[in-house]
Order: structure tokens, then sequence, then C-alpha cells
């Protein structure tokens, strides 16, 4: 199978983990549940539980993605 080049895609080849990671990072798990208002941001939140949550629930991805891509000038 051959690797497909995304040149539109903002977020090609950044993992969802480096994703959290990095929000987490840059405003910390009660700023960043008081932006998204996404349960895995608010009550115990983990990097773990965040990407189990994230993982099965496209519309929360999108907005984490979203976020990151705003936050990071993608």
């Amino acid at each position: 199978m051959e690797i497909q080049n995304q040149p539109n895609n903002p977020l090609h080849g950044i993992t969802l983990e480096k994703i959290i990671i990095a929000l987490y990072e840059h405003f910390g798990w009660q700023d960043l549940g008081n932006q998204l208002k996404i349960n895995c941001f608010i009550n115990n939140p983990s990097i773990k539980s965040s990407l189990v949550f994230l993982r099965k629930t496209p519309w929360a991805r999108k907005k984490v993605e979203d976020l990151y891509v705003k936050t990071f000038k993608l």
C-alpha cells in the first residue's frame, strides 16, 4: 500500500496523542475544558482517558483538532 501525500492537511503526521499533549501544555485541563466543554477534559482528565474518548467520538475529535490548528496556526 502506498502512503498518500496530504499537502492540504495541516494535521498530517501529527498523532492525536501529540495534539492532546500540546493543547494540555498550552491551556491546562481547566482552560481546555472551558473552551471545548468536552467531558473528558472536565471530569478527572488525563491523556489516556481523553485518547479513549476522542478515538470513539468523531464530533469531539474534530473540535479538538480544530482548536489545535487554530491555536498553533497550522
